[in-house]
């Protein structure tokens, strides 16, 4: 499966929206980026669906434009005056290649959902690779109305739990053999950059650092 950060070039504050292209090209939000559905037009010309991890404003400001350009469906976990796929936790969606697992993840926002497949994670605001905050795992800020960093911790327990069985660094040098070597490896989050490698290490290391309870920003 073949992913396009199509907001990779944007001057101003947005999400990472990311093209999904495979047998269903799908958009993982919309973004905040005026033109974005001229760079999605650059790789496909029939956009089958768009997904939403959340309704925050980075995520969905050009998400009318995106619609109108392909008369895309819309997937989304909170009710939208254009959804036409109400998404529940434990549901499927196929994304380019691959089936991914539906899972909500609140505590950064109410609506927030991850998407998981056998080998990539689309994980939204909840749980990134790097910020402004932490490199190698850090976690959406919950310092906002509306947000808990209780019931993000939570979430992103919930993230590990439904994760593929893998076999971490320790197991695989003590010689296991009772867990499969081929885990999660594409981490696709909503802000900082993308990850290949070792996902769930990167998501105990978020936790981690997200149970210390500590403001995530000194102004927080």
């Amino acid at each position: 499966m073949d992913v396009v950060t199509v907001t990779a070039d944007a001057e101003s504050f947005t999400c990472n929206a990311y093209l999904a292209l495979g047998e269903r090209d799908v958009l993982v939000d919309a973004g905040a980026m005026p033109g974005v559905e001229d760079v999605v037009a650059e790789h496909t010309d029939s956009l089958d669906a768009v997904v939403l991890t959340h309704q925050h404003g980075d995520h969905v400001q050009e998400l009318d434009a995106v619609l109108d350009a392909f008369g895309a469906e819309l997937y989304a976990y909170a009710d939208h005056p254009r959804r036409t796929h109400e998404i529940a936790d434990g549901d499927e969606v196929a994304i380019g290649d691959e089936s991914f697992d539906v899972v909500h993840t609140p505590g950064h926002a109410d609506d927030h959902v991850s998407l998981l497949s056998e080998s990539t994670i689309f994980s939204g605001d909840v749980v990134v690779h790097d910020d402004g905050a932490f490199d190698y795992g850090s976690f959406g800020r919950t310092d906002m109305a509306g947000q808990s960093r209780e019931v993000l911790i939570e979430s992103i327990e919930r993230i590990l739990e439904r994760l593929p069985d893998s076999v971490s660094a320790s197991e695989a040098s003590a010689g296991s053999s009772d867990r499969r070597s081929d885990g999660v490896e594409h981490m696709y989050a909503g802000h900082g950059d993308e990850f290949h490698g070792d996902v769930e290490d990167v998501i105990r290391t978020a936790l981690e650092r997200a149970e210390k309870r500590e403001p995530k920003y000194p102004d927080e």
